[in-house]
């Protein structure tokens, strides 16, 4: 692995401390408070270098700093801490101290990688994972760590922007809402287009007046969280293009015998199928009963609705159970069609339900619980992160979060087009890179 240094490590507070959130406190919701025992959001924008004749710390390290200290003014909670409260019941409540304690930035140097040696290989750089702060630490400490980390490293041509946010505080709406709005005041801005909303959703029957808010946790060992290790796991992206994708969604709806399957429905479903059958191929250990669980992280903003900039987690999982002989032995649209009626039954009366009964019996999430998860959005405007030297050249996650199974969605830089960021166990990634009926979908 090429060797990285730190060249420096400082915390970024916001420049003005304003009345109203600034120094409050923020009781987090049940959508947030599930995710205590995860892993922090890890996601990261690859760029060239502006000039390569220009002092790197003078022309982009200065200037993102100032400017990430100025976005802060808007986005108080990424500046703050967690606090906690023990309540009397042997419970623990969580909530957002605003106290701008400060983001964590860091300057380091990849010494000989350049940007080639990111996008070209068909497997992810291990050294990617070190682009990201904050490597090891679940949710739950950012009471005493930065519930926002920043590292740029310089690259020989380039340079990449890694952020680590607490995903208790926010979920990957939220996310890129920070950093197109940093974007933004970085090209110059004197304001952002989008101004976050801080007041978090609660079912009614969670408020003040009922004494039952903040929500109370039961204890749980913080150590849960670290005894998940996953197996040795290869990453690769995966290009959909537009007219790949059409002709996908075609074929789902048309074996289905339906035209409500979305792209992103056929696509999950061509993915989870298609892993599920290669990792049987030329074997005889297909179990018919075996379940396959498949998690869906779906949006609550449209379904609720929420107001149009609300900051925090607005994310339901829809759960996906099926056996591998009935998700092997029938059609894409099959698959698709299933996914399509799960989406379909997640509403907002059953949203809200979900969130009562788990205020009243709350039950944190915990990392490997499923085969397969698919998260993130081809709706992220991620691509519209150009911080005045132009848009980003490619997009990767960090290490957290990561399992056999894991696929994160970016939208691709062609428009139309969506990338599939897949994490498997290499024997698995290799045996679809191996098979033509996945492929073919395949642009890259």
């Amino acid at each position: 692995m090429a060797k990285i240094d730190v060249i420096s490590s400082t915390i970024v507070r916001m420049s003005q401390v304003r009345d109203g959130i600034s120094n409050s406190n923020m009781d987090l919701t049940p959508w947030d408070l599930q995710l205590i025992l995860l892993d922090p959001i890890q996601k990261g924008v690859l760029f060239h270098k502006p000039n390569e004749s220009q002092d790197f710390e003078k022309t982009v390290i200065h200037h993102l700093k100032t400017s990430l200290s100025r976005t802060l003014d808007f986005f108080p909670p990424l500046a703050g801490r967690l606090g906690t409260v023990k309540n009397p019941d042997n419970t623990v409540s969580y909530f957002i101290d605003c106290n701008n304690a400060g983001v964590e930035f860091t300057h380091t140097v990849a010494h000989a990688v350049s940007v080639s040696d990111i996008v070209e290989p068909n497997y992810i750089p291990k050294i990617v994972s070190s682009f990201f702060p904050l490597n090891g630490i679940p949710n739950y400490e950012g009471v005493c760590k930065p519930l926002l980390g920043v590292q740029v490293t310089e690259l020989v041509d380039g340079f990449f922007i890694g952020l680590t946010a607490n995903h208790s505080i926010v979920d990957g709406t939220s996310f890129w809402h920070f950093i197109n709005s940093w974007a933004e005041i970085s090209r110059g801005l004197d304001t952002i287009s989008k101004n976050p909303t801080f007041e978090g959703w609660f079912p009614t029957n969670i408020s003040k007046d009922n004494n039952n808010l903040p929500i109370h946790l039961p204890p749980f060992d913080q150590n849960l969280s670290r005894d998940f290790v996953p197996p040795p796991l290869l990453e690769r992206v995966f290009s959909f293009s537009k007219e790949n994708l059409a002709k996908l969604r075609s074929k789902a709806n048309s074996e289905a015998g339906t035209d409500k399957i979305s792209t992103l429905q056929a696509l999950s479903a061509h993915l989870l199928q298609s892993i599920v059958r290669c990792s049987h191929k030329n074997s005889c250990n297909l179990n018919n009963q075996q379940l396959v669980q498949f998690l869906i992280i779906i949006g609550t903003r449209a379904r609720m609705p929420l107001a149009d900039g609300y900051f925090g987690n607005g994310v339901h999982f829809a759960r996906f159970k099926t056996s591998e002989h009935e998700l092997i032995n029938n059609g894409l649209g099959y698959v698709a069609k299933e996914i399509n009626e799960l989406i379909n039954r997640e509403t907002k009366e059953e949203i809200i339900k979900f969130a009562e009964e788990w205020a009243n019996n709350p039950i944190v999430v915990r990392k490997g619980s499923f085969n397969f998860v698919l998260s993130s959005s081809p709706r992220h405007n991620v691509y519209g992160s150009d911080f005045g030297w132009g848009k980003p050249i490619a997009v990767r996650s960090g290490k957290a979060q990561k399992v056999d199974g894991k696929m994160t969605v970016f939208p691709a830089a062609e428009p139309g087009g969506i990338d599939v960021e897949v994490c498997l166990a290499p024997q698995r990634l290799q045996a679809i890179e191996n098979d033509a009926d996945f492929m073919n979908v395949v642009t890259i």
